[in-house]
């Protein structure tokens, strides 16, 4: 499909960072530029105050138009768009994991991030087990039904065991995750991993133990091509295969307790670093079975899913220049 074609927008105060250039890819440089600009403009129009790096201010901080003030961003949760999506991030606070990775800074003040993102996509379907279940039919519609309305779960930042040897003895977990109770005490798992600014990096390859696991868990489950290792380990994307066996882990764990799993790389259409990832992440794969990219426009446009003015607030948020389908 053509990308539709996107016309600068002047970039307000405070967004022009050497982090946002990404070397010998303008068009991912230009979206990147493009999606902090839109998150300034968007805190400008709502009149909320400009936040800094480091997030708590002080005489030698730097101004950043896409967060927002860090008092501010606490005492009135305006980076969440829905009282359902704020009521969701204060019960996720509230139930702190082990060995979690939540940076309460950038998850309250952080405009950009795709933290508070999955929560605005998410959150208003946290507090109702029937919405969870009408939001997996809708978007997942080849997922085991739940025999109840109310068997499904919505959790974020969520891994079934972090450091649990069983599953990839590391700290993998997916930014959202629903949980269908199939019956049986079998569950279904989709994952799913929300990007935004973010460009798909190269990482440095997994220590020989920690790759041993992750080698036995990518051959056991039999959805690999041949040669998947060179194509994989210390590239740009070795991130998503790490996030795809938590689910195959899953599938695999003794306790047999996950029937059924999906992970689901969400990203915005006009981002292309990930858009070209996931496009070379499926050539790897002999079966898609388990794995799956989807564009926020699509989740968003999706009909009879999120509340009207759910949709609404996150098209005027996330992709402003551009309608979803």
């Amino acid at each position: 499909m053509t990308e539709p074609q996107q016309e600068p927008l002047p970039a307000p105060v405070h967004c022009t960072f050497a982090v946002d250039r990404v070397s010998r890819d303008p068009a991912t440089t230009a979206w990147k530029q493009r999606a902090r600009s839109g998150q300034a403009r968007w805190r400008e129009a709502h009149g909320h105050p400009i936040g800094a790096h480091p997030y708590r201010g002080g005489s030698k901080a730097t101004p950043v138009g896409s967060r927002l003030e860090l008092g501010f961003a606490r005492s009135s949760g305006a980076n969440f768009l829905t009282p359902g999506a704020l009521a969701a991030v204060r019960a996720r606070l509230a139930a702190p994991e082990k060995y979690q990775m939540i940076s309460e800074e950038r998850l309250w003040a952080d405009l950009l991030s795709s933290m508070p993102l999955c929560f605005n996509l998410f959150g208003d379907l946290a507090s109702s087990h029937e919405a969870a279940t009408r939001a997996v039919r809708a978007w997942w519609p080849d997922a085991p039904d739940a025999p109840e309305s109310d068997r499904t779960e919505v959790r974020f930042e969520y891994s079934p065991g972090r450091r649990d040897p069983s599953f990839l003895g590391n700290q993998s977990a997916f930014d959202a995750a629903f949980e269908i109770a199939m019956g049986s005490d079998k569950r279904a798992i989709v994952g799913i991993e929300t990007k935004y600014h973010e460009h798909a990096i190269a990482e440095p390859a997994p220590k020989a133990a920690a790759l041993a696991r992750y080698a036995e868990v990518t051959e056991r489950s039999g959805v690999f091509v041949e040669g998947w290792r060179e194509r994989i380990v210390g590239t740009d994307l070795q991130q998503i295969w790490l996030d795809h066996l938590l689910v195959l882990a899953m599938l695999q764990h003794p306790s047999r307790k996950w029937a059924w799993g999906r992970f689901v790389l969400t990203y915005p259409e006009g981002n292309p670093s990930f858009a070209g990832a996931a496009a070379r992440y499926r050539e790897v794969l002999r079966d898609e079975g388990t794995f799956e990219a989807r564009t926020l426009e699509g989740l968003v446009g999706t009909p009879g899913v999120l509340p009207d003015e759910t949709a609404s607030a996150l098209r005027e948020r996330y992709f402003p220049w551009g309608r979803a389908p």
